[in-house]
């Protein structure tokens, strides 16, 4: 960003329209941009670089994951094999145990008069 000055347009995320417009330059310390106003709502905002702030599920999400890592031992963590890496045990389809094969689709409910055969 060279030779910015006040009034001078460039481009800026606004947090009120929630999408990259143009913005003019209110603000300035030094050479650095502080405050821009968007130019298709005239919201007045800081300047963030073009940057997306993360929405507040993601920061949800991210904190909730966070929590539930820092509770996990590492050491005491086994990786359980992928089904692919699972060796092949030669086994009939009606000998392989209930809990390596997928689960049943519920069955379809129907409306009306079920048909007797």
């Amino acid at each position: 960003m060279s030779n910015l000055r006040l009034g001078d347009i460039i481009d800026d995320y606004c947090i009120k329209c929630r999408r990259l417009t143009n913005h003019a330059i209110v603000s300035m310390l030094g050479e650095e941009v502080a405050k821009v106003r968007c130019r298709s709502c005239y919201h007045e905002h800081m300047y963030i670089h073009e940057q997306i702030p993360p929405s507040k599920k993601d920061l949800k999400k991210l904190e909730l994951f966070n929590s539930v890592l820092a509770t996990v031992d590492p050491s005491a963590a086994e990786i359980a094999p992928a089904p692919a890496d699972l060796p092949e045990t030669g086994l009939a389809e009606e000998e392989v145990p209930a809990a390596l094969l997928p689960a049943a689709e519920p069955a379809k409910k129907t409306r009306g008069r079920v048909k007797k055969a």
